[in-house]
């Protein structure tokens, strides 16, 4: 496998990650605001959004290791449970 590949196949493989930590970043303070949260966030956005993707990657490997290949619905649901359950703990989500 040539270098070329071999980082296409890890772009393709972390993607998912990327996208759902931005997502959830940019959504969480949207909604925050929407229902009048005056709540301030612990960490700035680029900060929630890095655990966020290091989170989803942690599980995005487990998963290729533990199920013999990548994309299976079972690391989907996992990742986006693990992903939703780091935001919330980020924004103190069990203090109210």
């Amino acid at each position: 496998m040539t270098a070329y590949l071999l980082v296409n196949h890890l772009l393709n493989l972390l993607a998912p990650a990327a996208l759902i930590a931005l997502l959830l970043v940019v959504l969480a303070r949207l909604f925050s605001g929407f229902f009048g949260s005056n709540r301030q966030f612990a960490h700035a956005w680029y900060a929630q959004a890095a655990i966020n993707f290091i989170v989803g990657s942690g599980v995005l490997v487990a998963g290729l290791v533990l199920l013999g290949h990548d994309g299976k619905m079972l690391t989907y649901v996992v990742l986006v449970g693990a992903m939703a359950a780091s935001q919330w703990f980020q924004q103190g989500g069990w203090k109210r």
